[in-house]
């Protein structure tokens, strides 16, 4: 087998919030134990609520916080606690695409000076010729023509869509082996989304390009990704290809998104799973298995004790869930009511 463009082992990140000018909070557990690999030109999604703990993740990867457990290893290089020249060394193989273009980019700066400026850090085409041509490669690519009428711009003068462009521009210009995308399609008007995403999945076949790919809709995951990972209060509760935990999700918080995914056909109706209760928040982690206090399946089952006793495991297998009575087990008495509360 091919050895995997990132390993992520046991990765925990812990954060603590300011209260007042003087005084922080208690650290909080934002990413609990989580493991994954991304294969070389593999699209591996990150799903969950907001607040799940999916941006810390990648975060995390892209050395951006500092891990307090666990192991990222990035090319077969552990990189978890390097710095300084020795974590540049690694940014021109592994960059990332921000989740919103208004706030990624330095207004004072020129298209040119954006996209320019990760080769200057890396010492890349140092003769202005070159590097001329390699910029204006870099947003041909990206869609943004003509290239020299743009890369005289300044991002206030782009729409939302081209600001983006630009953005994977600057990331792709180095010609990375791996990209994590935080949101990136999230802040922009629908019309323009369906581009974004051709562009990257063009990028990706050309260059045989590795994603992580942080989403909070299910239904994008489907569509981009190869394999998908939902995240639920800093852990991965189920982890398999996209078509198979779509199509027959083993994990009860899976298959409540998937319920709620919008469907196409004319007429069709799914019963849709309305999850009770609060978002749990990272400061208090319920006992047991985290998702149990809002999850309709354990009503179903008859509340059974190890949901609030015992902390499910992620198994090690191509589809697998952190659940003691995962779907694909449905005792027969179940089976028949199956569904959701709409």
């Amino acid at each position: 087998m091919t050895d995997p463009v990132l390993r992520v082992r046991d990765l925990h990140v812990t954060y603590r919030s300011r209260r007042g000018a003087f005084h922080t909070t208690e650290p909080t557990l934002a990413v609990d134990g989580v493991s994954f690999d991304v294969a070389p030109g593999e699209v591996l999604a990150l799903v969950g609520e907001s607040g799940c703990g999916k941006t810390w993740i990648a975060r995390a990867v892209m050395r951006l916080v500092e891990p307090s457990a666990g192991t990222v290893e990035f090319l077969g290089r552990d990189v978890t606690h390097l710095k300084g020249k020795e974590l540049r060394s690694i940014r021109s193989d592994l960059q990332m695409v921000f989740q919103d273009p208004y706030e990624s980019l330095d207004p004072r700066q020129t298209v040119f000076q954006l996209v320019a400026e990760p080769l200057a850090i890396h010492h890349r085409a140092e003769e202005p010729a070159e590097r001329r041509r390699v910029v204006l490669g870099a947003l041909e690519r990206a869609g943004l023509r003509p290239a020299e009428d743009i890369a005289r711009r300044h991002p206030h003068h782009l729409s939302g869509g081209q600001r983006q462009r630009v953005a994977i521009a600057a990331a792709m210009v180095l010609e990375p082996s791996m990209i994590v995308a935080d949101e990136p399609v999230s802040m922009l008007d629908v019309s323009l989304r369906a581009g974004i995403l051709r562009l990257m999945l063009e990028l990706k076949a050309r260059r045989d390009l590795s994603y992580l790919f942080i989403t909070h809709d299910l239904s994008l995951a489907w569509v981009v990704a190869d394999r998908i990972a939902v995240v639920y209060l800093g852990r991965i509760v189920e982890l398999g290809p996209a078509a198979e935990v779509i199509g027959s999700p083993k994990h009860p918080y899976t298959k409540a998104l998937v319920s709620v995914i919008p469907v196409p056909e004319a007429g069709a109706s799914l019963e849709q799973i309305v999850l009770t209760g609060e978002t749990p928040s990272a400061k208090r982690i319920p006992e047991g298995c985290r998702f149990h206090p809002r999850c309709w399946y354990r009503e179903r089952l008859g509340r059974p004790e190890d949901c609030t006793s015992l902390d499910p495991i992620l198994p090690d297998a191509s589809h697998a869930a952190a659940c003691h009575h995962p779907l694909d087990e449905i005792p027969a008495e179940v089976a028949t009511t199956e569904g959701g509360t709409t």
